[in-house]
C-alpha cells in the first residue's frame, strides 16, 4: 500500500534574468574528449587539452585515494572551461552575480542525469578549484553514503578540496585557513555528537559551509590521516569497515580509535598548533593525451551546450534565448530539443516535454538521455495502451546504451510493478538502481512497492527501515513512514495467515472450520484479473465499505453517479492523503466509510467483474 516514487528532476529557482548577449561571431568553442571527461572551452585547443589532462590526473589521484570505489559515475561529466571572468559571469549562478558576492573560480553542478563543472581559466587564489574538488569527492563517495557517517563524508571532501594537482606530483591535505580560524575561536563539538550528526541535525546545514561541523570534520580526518601515516596504522580503515558492518558510529569509533575523551583532547591540541603537515606525492598518473579527440564546435553546438548548463543552473531566460538561436539555425539539434524538453517539464507542460524528447529520440536513437526522459515523462501521465510498448522499449534501450545510469532501471521497475507484470524482473531492476545509487531513498521505496506487489511483506519492511535512514527531506521521510506502516500491517497479516494455516493442521477437523473464520488474508487461489484500457479517476464519498480479507468492496458516490469497485487484496492498494497528516495506522476495513477521496481504478476485460481499485487518495 504505497505510491511508486516519481523520477527525480533537478529543481532550481527561476530568477528574472537579462537575456543572453548576442552571439560573438568571432568566438570559437572547442570540444576535447578524453576517456572520462568532455571539456568544452572558448580558449584554445591546447588549453582544452591541458584541462582534460588535469581532470584525468585528478581522477587518477582519487583512484589512488579511494581504491575500493567505483569512481566513474553513470552520468557524463562535462567541463566548461571559460577563458575569462566576463564569459564566466554569463554562465555562473544568478546568486553570485549580486554586488559583494563571493567570486567563484569554479563550481560543480550535480543533476540526476549529468554532472557539470564550470571553471575559469584565469582563476586566482591558492585553491581556485576547491569547490570542484570538494564536490568531486562527494560524487565519488555517493555510493558509500548509505553507510558512511556524515562527518567522515564531509571531512574527506574538506580534506581533498585543497588539492594541488601538477603534471608530476600532487599536494594533498593543505590546511584550510577558514577552518582553522573557526576552530581556534569556537568550542569543539563532543566527538560522540560529531559522530552522530546526520542531515536532520541542527549542526549540519548544507548552505552553511562555515559551520563548526564542517571545520571539525576536516580537522579530525586531517589528524587521523596524518597520524596513521606517521604510525603506520589503519584505524580509519578499521572504523569504516565497522560502520559498513552496521556497527553504530560511536561504538565503531571507540573500537577503532580507543578512548574518545583522549581523542577529543588530542584533537583540541591539534587544532591549536601553529603548523600542519600536508602530503606531497609523486603519484604515477599515466595519461595518454594522444587519445584525446578535439573538434571545433559550430555556433549552434556551442550555444546548445551553454543553454543546457544555464537551464540546469536555473537561468531559464538566458537558456531560452540561446535555444531560440540554436533551433532557428538547426531545428534538428538533439541537445537543444532535450533542453527544451527539460524546460517544458519544469514548467509543468508534460505533453510538450514528451514531444520534445520524442523528437530527440527520432533524431538520435542512440541518445540514452532522450530515451530515458521520453519514457519517464510519459509515465508521469496516463499512458495509452498503444504507447506502453514504446515506453518500455525506450527504458530498455536507455539501459542498454548506459548500463551505469540508475534512473533507467528504477523507471523500468516502476513501469513493470504498476502493471503487476514480470515482477521478478521488476525486483531485479529496482535492486540494480539501488546498487548504482545506494543513497537514493526513493529507489528503495520503489523496491518496497515491488516487493509488496509480489506479496513479500517482511522483505518490504526491511527495505523501508533502511530507506528511513537515508531520507533527506521531510517529504521523503513521510513517504517512507507511510509506506512502512502499510508494509508492517501487510507483513503482520501474512504472519497471522501463516500461523493460522499451520494451526489448521494441528487441530481436529471439526475445529478447523471455526479457526478459518479468523480475520486473516485467505490463501486460496483466485482467478487472475486482466485490466482493460487506461486508468480512470473519480472523486466522491466512500460508501458501503466491506471486507472479506483480503478482498475489499466499496462504492464511490459523486454528484454524477455511484460506482462500485473491488480489490482482490487491499494490501496492494496505494493509500495516500491530501491536506492532512494521518494519525496512526490505517485500517481500510474500518476507516474508509464516509471519507472524501479521489480513487484510481481500471476496468476489467471480464465485463462481469467490477472495476478494480488501484489507489485511494484520502481528502481532508
Amino acid at each position: 500500500m504505497g505510491a511508486y516514487v516519481e523520477a527525480p528532476f533537478a529543481a532550481f529557482a527561476d530568477p528574472n534574468t537579462a537575456l543572453a548577449p548576442a552571439r560573438d561571431k568571432a568566438e570559437t568553442w572547442t570540444e576535447v574528449r578524453s576517456p572520462h571527461f568532455v571539456v568544452i572551452t572558448n580558449s584554445s585547443e591546447k588549453q582544452g587539452r591541458r584541462v582534460a589532462d588535469q581532470f584525468e590526473r585528478m581522477r587518477s589521484v582519487f583512484q589512488v585515494a579511494f581504491p575500493k570505489l567505483q569512481i566513474d559515475p553513470g552520468s557524463p561529466i562535462i567541463v566548461l572551461a571559460i577563458k575569462d571572468e566576463k564569459d564566466f559571469t554569463a554562465l555562473e549562478p544568478q546568486a553570485y552575480l549580486a554586488k559583494g558576492s563571493l567570486k567563484l573560480g569554479g563550481l560543480f553542478l550535480r543533476a540526476p542525469d549529468k554532472n557539470y563543472v564550470l571553471m575559469r581559466l584565469d582563476a586566482e587564489g591558492d585553491h581556485p578549484y576547491s569547490v570542484v574538488y570538494h564536490e568531486y569527492t562527494h560524487l565519488l563517495l555517493s555510493k558509500s553514503a548509505e553507510w558512511m557517517p556524515l562527518w567522515l563524508n564531509e571531512g574527506l571532501a574538506e580534506f581533498y578540496q585543497n588539492s594541488d594537482i601538477h603534471e608530476k606530483d600532487v599536494s594533498l591535505g593543505e590546511p584550510s585557513a577558514e577552518n582553522l580560524a573557526l576552530l581556534k575561536q569556537s568550542k569543539l563539538l563532543p566527538l560522540a555528537t560529531l559522530f552522530t550528526v546526520d542531515e536532520k541535525s541542527p549542526y549540519y546545514h548544507e548552505e552553511n559551509k562555515g559551520s563548526i561541523f564542517y571545520a571539525e570534520s576536516w580537522a579530525l580526518v586531517h589528524y587521523l590521516m596524518f597520524k596513521e601515516r606517521q604510525e603506520k596504522t589503519h584505524r580509519l580503515g578499521d572504523y569504516m569497515d565497522l560502520v559498513q558492518q552496521n556497527v553504530d558510529a560511536v561504538t565503531a569509533a571507540t573500537r577503532a580509535f580507543g578512548d574518545l575523551q583522549l581523542l577529543q583532547r588530542a584533537l583540541e591540541s591539534y587544532v591549536r598548533q601553529q603548523s600542519f603537515h600536508y602530503l606531497n606525492a609523486a603519484i604515477a598518473t599515466t595519461v595518454d593525451d594522444s587519445a584525446f579527440q578535439a573538434k571545433v564546435l559550430t555556433a549552434a553546438q556551442s550555444d546548445a551546450v551553454r543553454a543546457d548548463f544555464l537551464a540546469y543552473n536555473g537561468r531559464t531566460a538566458d537558456a531560452q534565448a540561446l535555444l531560440a538561436n540554436v533551433l532557428q539555425e538547426d531545428p534538428n539539434n538533439v541537445s537543444a530539443q532535450e533542453t527544451m524538453g527539460y524546460l517544458e517539464y519544469r514548467q509543468g507542460h508534460l505533453e510538450e516535454a514528451r514531444k520534445r524528447y520524442a523528437q530527440a529520440v527520432q533524431l538520435d536513437s542512440q541518445n540514452f538521455l532522450a530515451q530515458y526522459y521520453f519514457a519517464a515523462i510519459s509515465m508521469n501521465g496516463l499512458i495509452a495502451p498503444a504507447d506502453e510498448a514504446q515506453v518500455e522499449s525506450s527504458l530498455r534501450t536507455a539501459i542498454k546504451l548506459n548500463p551505469s545510469f540508475a534512473p533507467s532501471y528504477d523507471r523500468l521497475a516502476v513501469f513493470l510493478g504498476m502493471r503487476h507484470r514480470n515482477l521478478e524482473e521488476a525486483r531485479m531492476m529496482a535492486l540494480m538502481a539501488v546498487s548504482l545509487d545506494p543513497a537514493n531513498a526513493a529507489y528503495r521505496i520503489n523496491v518496497a512497492n515491488v516487493l509488496l506487489a509480489m506479496g513479500k511483506g517482511s522483505n518490504a519492511v526491511e527495505v523501508l527501515r533502511n530507506a528511513a535512514k537515508l531520507a533527506k527531506t521531510p517529504e521523503e521521510s513521510q513517504a517512507v513512514a507511510n509506506l512502512l506502516v502499510n508494509a508492517q500491517v501487510y507483513a503482520a497479516a501474512q504472519e497471522r495467515a501463516a500461523d493460522q494455516h499451520q494451526g489448521t493442521q494441528e487441530v481436529p477437523a471439526q475445529e478447523q472450520g471455526a479457526a478459518a473464520q479468523t480475520d486473516v488474508p485467505r490463501l486460496a487461489r483466485r482467478k487472475e484479473f486482466v485490466p482493460n484500457g487506461p486508468h480512470h479517476f473519480v472523486e466522491g464519498i466512500l460508501r458501503n465499505v466491506h471486507c472479506d480479507n483480503p478482498d475489499l468492496d466499496l462504492s464511490v458516490t459523486s454528484s454524477a453517479k455511484t460506482l462500485a469497485l473491488h480489490s482482490d487484496n487491499y494490501f496492494k492498494i496505494r493509500f495516500t492523503s491530501l491536506g492532512f497528516q494521518p494519525s496512526g495506522e490505517l485500517n481500510p476495513c474500518h476507516d474508509l466509510e464516509s471519507k472524501s477521496a479521489k480513487v484510481e481504478y481500471v476496468e476489467s476485460v471480464d465485463k462481469t467483474d467490477a472495476p478494480h481499485l488501484i489507489a485511494i487518495e484520502l481528502h481532508k
